[in-house]
């Protein structure tokens, strides 16, 4: 051994990100395991080695009994020893390059990465980061895209997990965090915590709704984000196939933010039931859709991004269960408009609402004892199954009233076909038919 023995350890050090030290010590046990080899020794402390960190020479010598040494000729060892020392060493330098990347990269997760994708498995892709290799399954992938090996692409570091002998680091593009350091890499604002992310919602492939705030009353939380001309947003929506992104002013009102989340709906009014942890939204006719979105998008995400639970209603269905529950509750003895008004100040605003909060908190803050507030309830429960039994009638009725519409539809539309085919087929007029018609009539 010499001095090129430590430039090649250096080198393995540099490339595997490991310690010098570590190599070295692996190296002395790996010599070690090749002398018991040569003497057929089963006592690990038999033998010792030792290599000069300066020079490289490595020294191995024998423990006698008597506590004395023997120095163990490196050359004596024959070829058998020399491939057990091998063996050992390439054990050795996987397992420390192993722990090396586990440390690493747990270090790094939650992490934006770029890598190569080398192949595809299945409906998995694996994906070359650095010196390691990254595994994104299927339902970490954004619906819809697809990549050829070579592509270069941008992923989360979402997990990486000791899997025996190797390390498995999982990737993703679906998880909200990817989204989360995309603007951190777009907008220098967010890295630099100018402006912060206070909560994201996101269906991946489809739309994701992102509430901004900024600790600096000068900065445009909203605007920053959006960029000059979109130009900021339009690269993050780029790197994610296509995927709608609104960002929304955060507010501490939940009220506020709630109307926020649900542009680009307007929103007439927001009702909160803290009891329920659900907000009712009034919206006009014309913004109902809108508001809602397509297949309940809209709606659903804007409740996520604000951890409430949505409803939509129009004026006319508020105004009718308001409607409703008042006259349902008035004819009551000890009922007062004053505990209506509380009641729908507290988001009650249908005899659903009243049966689902129970008593206790009709009595603690609307101010009704005990008896009357069981009474309340009880009759509200009584009120809400005739509500529930007649909007069943009426759903049917509308969808009976549909069928009967499309049949008709149908019907028409079947029977000028026929009509139609009938007049082309019948036969060409009698010209001169017609003439002797006409002149017998006097035309």
């Amino acid at each position: 051994m010499n001095p090129e023995t430590l430039r090649i350890l250096e080198s393995i050090a540099r490339d595997r990100n490991i310690e010098r030290e570590q190599l070295i010590r692996d190296l002395e046990m790996a010599m070690m395991s090749a002398a018991r080899k040569h003497f057929n020794s089963l006592e690990t402390e038999e033998f010792g080695c030792e290599m000069d960190r300066l020079t490289g020479k490595i020294r191995i010598w024998r423990n006698l009994e008597d506590g004395g040494q023997e120095e163990v000729a490196i050359e004596k060892l024959g070829r058998i020893p020399a491939q057990t020392a091998k063996q050992v060493m390439i054990q050795k330098f996987r397992e420390d390059e192993r722990n090396s990347l586990l440390e690493e990269f747990t270090k790094r997760v939650g992490e934006l990465a770029t890598g190569t994708v080398t192949r595809q498995e299945g409906m998995a892709y694996l994906v070359q980061i650095d010196r390691a290799e990254g595994f994104m399954p299927k339902s970490e992938q954004i619906p819809g895209e697809s990549f050829k090996p070579g592509d270069r692409i941008r992923c989360l570091l979402l997990d990486v997990r000791d899997a025996g002998s190797q390390v498995k680091i999982i990737l993703s593009r679906s998880h909200p965090d990817f989204i989360r350091r995309l603007f951190e890499a777009e907008v220098p604002e967010v890295a630099e915590r100018v402006i912060e992310i206070k909560a994201l919602a996101r269906e991946p492939g489809q739309r994701c709704k992102v509430a901004v705030t900024s600790v600096d009353s000068k900065v445009d939380a909203q605007g920053a984000c959006i960029g000059v001309r979109g130009s900021r947003i339009r690269n993050i929506v780029d790197e994610v196939n296509g995927e709608k992104i609104d960002v929304v002013r955060w507010n501490e009102s939940s009220q506020v933010l709630i109307a926020n989340a649900l542009r680009p709906a307007a929103v007439e009014e927001v009702s909160l039931c803290f009891e329920l942890g659900r907000s009712t939204i009034i919206v006009r006719e014309d913004q109902l859709s809108l508001a809602i979105g397509k297949r309940g998008q809209n709606v659903r995400l804007a409740a996520r991004l604000t951890g409430w639970d949505v409803d939509i209603l129009t004026p006319v269905e508020f105004a009718k269960g308001l409607e409703i529950l008042q006259s349902t509750l008035r004819p009551i003895e000890g009922v007062t408009d004053e505990m209506l008004d509380k009641m729908g100040a507290m988001g009650m605003i249908s005899v659903f609402d009243v049966e689902e909060i129970g008593p206790q908190v009709l009595v603690d803050d609307i101010g009704m004892s005990k008896d009357l507030a069981y009474t309340v309830v009880e009759v509200s429960s009584e009120r809400a199954k005739e509500v529930a039994a007649q909007r069943e009638i009426d759903a049917a009725e509308a969808a009976s009233r549909a069928a009967e519409d499309a049949s008709a539809t149908d019907h028409l539309l079947g029977g000028a076909g026929s009509y139609a085919s009938a007049s082309a087929a019948a036969p060409a007029p009698d010209q001169d038919a017609e003439g002797r018609a006409s002149s017998i009539l006097g035309g």
